[in-house]
């Protein structure tokens, strides 16, 4: 038996495996749609949110479960690419709202299915017994890794980190824990 062929190893190839899924889904909506799997997030929120109401950046931050500041970012991409406007509305001028224009509606309409949504509905039909089978194995792993106090997003994208520097002092991290918010988009 080779070291390749032990536990540990299969372990650690399905880790990448799931590392690199997340990546090549990730590439694929960029070259398909044009747009970044946080910007298709964020269109898609609009979207959803359109019917609701206004449309603000902390609206969408919380429904996304990323910063304000970083969403704003991938908003202005947005602005910039024709897909969305920001306005204020005429009883707070202080307020902005985002709204979706033609061109990001006809966007959406073309966006792929993101990977958290297709791993949610096969995760649904596995029995609850599995399932939770599988959340403690993984809960598990990210004891092993050391990564119990990182926060994270429950999308699958390569793109989304979350800067730990609000949590703890900069000269504490490592180069392995720098994860600052990025919106690597094609734009």
């Amino acid at each position: 038996m080779t070291p390749e062929d032990t536990i540990d190893f299969q372990i650690l190839r399905a880790i990448r495996r799931i590392i690199r899924r997340t990546s090549q889904h990730s590439r694929q909506v960029s070259r398909h749609s044009g747009v970044s799997v946080p910007q298709m997030l964020v269109l898609k929120t609009v979207s959803e949110f359109s019917g609701q109401g206004e449309v603000t950046v902390a609206g969408i931050a919380q429904a996304v479960q990323l910063s304000a500041p970083t969403v704003s970012r991938i908003l202005d991409r947005l602005e910039s690419a024709g897909y969305v406007v920001r306005t204020r509305t005429s009883r707070d001028r202080r307020k902005v709202c985002i709204v979706l224009t033609e061109t990001g509606q006809q966007r959406i309409d073309d966006l792929p299915t993101p990977l958290h949504e297709q791993f949610l509905r096969r995760l649904n039909h596995l029995p609850e017994v599995e399932r939770v089978e599988l959340l403690r194995a993984l809960e598990r792993v990210v004891e092993l890794m050391g990564a119990e106090g990182m926060d994270a997003s429950p999308v699958l994208t390569p793109e989304l980190n979350v800067d730990p520097s609000a949590h703890r002092d900069s000269e504490e991290l490592s180069s392995a824990d720098t994860f600052e918010v990025s919106d690597s988009s094609p734009s």
